[in-house]
């Protein structure tokens, strides 16, 4: 499955980077993140949450 989610509170190349690392540190492997949105690759549809969890624990707000 892939879905595109929109993220509240990224500004700069900084912010993608945190997320990317967050995501990352979460097993996800295939993924895109932009300023302002992250597409990712999952299994399951539990692992929605765990996306909006590591995204959160970046620091950023899923919308």
């Amino acid at each position: 499955m892939e879905k595109t989610f929109s993220i509240a509170g990224m500004s700069c190349n900084h912010c993608v980077m945190a997320v990317k690392t967050e995501l990352s540190d979460a097993n996800f492997n295939n993924f895109e993140v932009e300023v302002g949105s992250a597409k990712v690759e999952y299994e399951t549809p539990e692992d929605e949450s765990k996306i909006a969890t590591a995204i959160e624990e970046a620091g950023f707000k899923v919308v």
